[in-house]
């Protein structure tokens, strides 16, 4: 007779393994296997979204403190907003704390800018109806031509920055493709949450301004 087989059935890290919870050889994690998913998404990007990860909200929310003190060993912050069923993560506000940033960022251009305001609005109203808020890429170009004077360019050449900006939200996953379509993408429901109302408002006034001041010069060279 095995006396250590009797009296410790499988190998020692099986035992190891079911005490602590530890999905995989060398496991020191204390999270199941659902919310591990859900962190990873939370950092993957860009969002939790209620609607495209049904599984993963529940467990979301059920962890959501655990999750949340996570994050802050990566200087993180959990950003949930329950009415809409989205969640994303932002570099916590760490005051004058000299803290490493995780989150890759991306510089945006007049057009960037101009393009995800637009886009902002389009979820909102999409959002008001109860929809998906869907765009087609042509469409975009059309609705962001007001502003193609103001980059001194041939329409082609707008229509190239503008398609270059909608591959930045594609990769930044702002949008993203719908099944089994060329043109037609979905604006994240993130978005919402990126720009605040006084963010827009200000944003708005600015490019307003500069429409106004780019009308004004048109009238003169016409009254010449």
């Amino acid at each position: 007779m095995n006396l250590l087989e009797d009296e410790m059935p499988g190998t020692p890290y099986e035992t190891a393994a079911t005490a602590t919870g530890a999905l995989f050889e060398g496991d020191t994690g204390v999270l199941p296997l659902d919310a591990r998913r859900a962190l990873c998404q939370l950092l993957a990007g860009p969002s939790v979204d209620a609607g495209r990860h049904g599984a993963l909200w529940p467990v979301l929310l059920r962890y959501e403190t655990t999750l949340r003190s996570q994050l802050c060993e990566l200087f993180l912050e959990l950003v949930i907003d329950r009415e809409a069923g989205v969640a994303f993560v932002r570099q916590s506000d760490t005051g004058e704390l000299d803290t490493p940033v995780l989150l890759r960022s991306s510089p945006m251009t007049f057009i960037d800018t101009v393009l995800l305001l637009h886009l902002r609005q389009q979820l909102v109203e999409a959002e008001a109806q109860g929809l998906r808020a869907v765009v087609e890429e042509g469409a975009l170009v059309d609705a962001l031509s007001v502003y193609e004077k103001n980059l001194s360019t041939d329409r082609a050449g707008f229509a190239k920055r503008v398609s270059a900006a909608i591959g930045k939200m594609k990769d930044n996953h702002v949008l993203e493709r719908l099944r089994g379509s060329e043109d037609r993408l979905e604006v994240s429901p993130t978005l919402k949450l990126l720009f605040s109302a006084e963010d827009v408002h200000a944003l708005t006034q600015v490019y307003r301004e500069l429409r106004g001041a780019e009308a004004v010069v048109e009238e003169v060279l016409d009254e010449r």
